[in-house]
């Protein structure tokens, strides 16, 4: 499961620029992300410099 708070995105693009898959778009309405090419590996949330990306895998994404 993917999360991205588009009120906190500061729409830098870093996340955009470092995910292997080209899962994430920047657009004028924020972040948009792609669910068949991500393989959740979390690199955009480490790289979001205001943590407005949530990566959850296995139990956490059932949370």
């Amino acid at each position: 499961m993917w999360e991205i708070n588009n009120k906190k995105c500061l729409r830098c693009g870093a996340c955009v620029s470092v995910c292997p898959k080209a899962a994430l778009e920047l657009t004028e309405h924020g972040i948009e992300h792609d669910d068949k090419l991500c393989n959740l590996c979390g690199i955009c949330e480490k790289i979001c410099p205001v943590g407005a990306i949530k990566v959850k895998r296995g139990s956490d994404a059932e949370k």
